[in-house]
């Protein structure tokens, strides 16, 4: 079962691990479970709470993840905090905005930047795999594209041709992400459990 009750992660985890031939026995999270508070420090520290908060409830293996976008001029802000970095009830929209502000004197050159995901598996018996998946790049100047969500229409990825996430297809996205490399790394630690 996923853990997550965003649409747009939901669809990525399962094209991802789609693309691995685990997806067909995924189901979307009961909308009778409430939201898990995200109240670590650390990805790890999320990922692990909304996986074990799921499993309880539902009995099931769950598959849990949490990630950051951490910008070195920022001192790795806003990391943990980055689905909520405009304010507890921003849009992907506030995030974006809130971030260029910040980095509005940076020049092109600084504004190296990394997104890490934490993925993880934990199964009502206790048993739990974790995976970590990291892509570095640079925060644009401005938005550019139309795919994608949160802050991937500024996150330009190392190896993407100088597209940013939100240019990509989905499997060219894949191909290069966080959530990508992480999904796809806790697939084959599932496949050996």
């Amino acid at each position: 079962m996923l853990a997550t009750a965003n649409p747009e992660k939901a669809r990525e985890i399962r094209d991802i691990l789609g693309e691995v031939g685990l997806a067909g026995g995924l189901v979307p999270r009961p909308d009778d479970v409430p939201d898990v508070d995200e109240t670590g420090t650390t990805l790890d520290e999320n990922a692990r709470g909304k996986a074990e908060a799921l499993c309880a409830a539902t009995g099931l293996l769950a598959l849990a993840d949490d990630t950051g976008l951490e910008v070195d001029a920022l001192d790795g802000r806003p990391g943990v905090w980055s689905a909520r970095y405009g304010g507890e009830r921003a849009s992907y929209a506030d995030n974006v905005k809130k971030l260029l502000a910040e980095l509005a004197d940076v020049p092109s050159g600084e504004r190296g930047a990394r997104f890490a995901t934490v993925a993880v598996a934990r199964w009502p018996d206790g048993r739990e795999l974790t995976a970590r998946g990291e892509v570095h790049g640079t925060i644009a100047t401005e938005p550019r594209g139309g795919g994608g969500f949160g802050y991937d229409p500024v996150f330009v990825p190392d190896g993407g041709g100088g597209l940013t996430f939100a240019e990509m297809s989905p499997t060219e996205k894949h191909e290069l992400s966080h959530r990508g490399r992480a999904f796809r790394a806790l697939a084959v630690a599932l496949r050996d459990a």
